[in-house]
């Protein structure tokens, strides 16, 4: 008799700034997961989460897939549901293994994965604290120097504080003496270089704190440094393993949002072209660091690198990495040996253990 395939339920989309790259993540995942031998072990069914928060079910969420962007809200069913999470729409209680594919708040920062906790299901990807904690730049920056990884020198503040003059202006003093120009501004709970800024100035510092303050409470701040950008990938639970280290170079002034997203505007290079020496400190850190945030399932470790001097600092960890055709994590992946439907099947085996 053969065997009854996995229900899968993909959720993409999301109430955060990054919804676009959520939608063209989620159509390669669900691709790899109803082609070859995974379209007879698993059975997919997507639910799109609008940037309202409002959960949809099969009819719409393929809509969406098939047009690759985000609908109008006078194009979905009427009458629309109040916005937010309400209820899980129909099929839901038929999943076995949920499959969040959602970046930034909402969504990668522990909330859905309370949901999936609650509901006593697994899911992809790492849990409640791994996810929370991985999700803000600050609490995260805060484990690894527990953990006693090397960063490079940031200073973190409260979005509040830019409204009270006093406070502001001993906000703008602390960062130019402990770190100087140039500087990054990034709000602490958004990822793919949403709302980061670089500040050669103390004009466009104010001008970065005030963009990032709009978008998040907090806020951290950066020194600019002259480094290599490496990459690594992690997966598994019990035993996490190491992919082969990525290098990632553009020609942009820093890796912003355009040059991350556009096709020709960044070049990688897997396996990167440095020591093995380098690669096993890479692959070393990358599992302490996803060990010390209680992260399993799946991340992306990102690291600076610096030549001249031969240092090493930990940048941040991704639990919920893109997965569109410029994506670092799949193809790291593959470079270590694992494609794409098998990368998909072993995450979704992971959240089974």
């Amino acid at each position: 008799m053969p065997q009854a395939s996995v229900r899968i339920g993909l959720v993409f989309g999301g109430a955060s700034g990054e919804h676009a790259v959520s939608i063209r993540s989620a159509i390669t995942v669900i691709g790899a997961l109803e082609s070859g031998a995974n379209s007879e072990r698993f059975s997919v069914l997507p639910y799109y989460i609008d940037q309202q928060g409002r959960w949809w079910g099969e009819e719409v969420a393929r809509s969406v897939l098939a047009s690759g962007s985000a609908p109008e809200d006078q194009n979905l069913p009427q009458p629309l549901p109040p916005m937010g999470f309400h209820r899980l729409p129909d099929g839901a209680e038929t999943i076995d293994v949920w499959y969040p594919v959602l970046h930034g708040p909402n969504g990668e920062d522990g909330t859905v994965q309370g949901l999936f906790t609650l509901m006593g299901k697994p899911f992809v990807g790492a849990g409640v604290l791994g996810s929370a904690v991985a999700m803000d730049k600050l609490a995260m920056k805060a484990a690894f120097a527990a953990a006693g990884l090397a960063q490079v020198p940031y200073v973190g503040l409260n979005a509040a504080d830019l409204a009270h003059p006093d406070r502001h202006q001993a906000c703008l003093e602390t960062i130019e003496q402990k770190l100087g120009y140039p500087c990054f501004v990034k709000p602490a709970n958004l990822g793919s270089s949403v709302g980061i800024s670089k500040a050669r100035n103390r004009d466009q510092l104010m001008a970065g704190l005030k963009e990032a303050a709009q978008l998040d409470s907090r806020i951290v701040v950066e020194q600019g440094v002259q480094a290599r950008e490496l990459e690594c990938a992690v997966l598994g639970k019990q035993h996490l393993k190491a992919s082969v280290v990525g290098e990632i170079r553009f020609d942009a002034d820093w890796y912003d949002y355009t040059t991350k997203y556009s096709d020709g505007l960044s070049q990688t290079l897997i396996p990167a072209p440095i020591s093995d020496a380098l690669q096993a400190q890479v692959q070393t850190m990358a599992l302490d660091a996803c060990r010390a945030l209680c992260v399993e399932g799946m991340a992306r470790v990102d690291f600076f690198y610096d030549a001249s001097n031969d240092r090493l600092w930990i940048n941040e960890i991704n639990t919920l990495p893109g997965f569109t055709s410029l994506s670092m994590y799949p193809m790291l992946w593959d470079a270590s040996g694992i494609n794409l439907q098998q990368l998909v099947a072993q995450l979704v085996e992971c959240a089974r253990e």
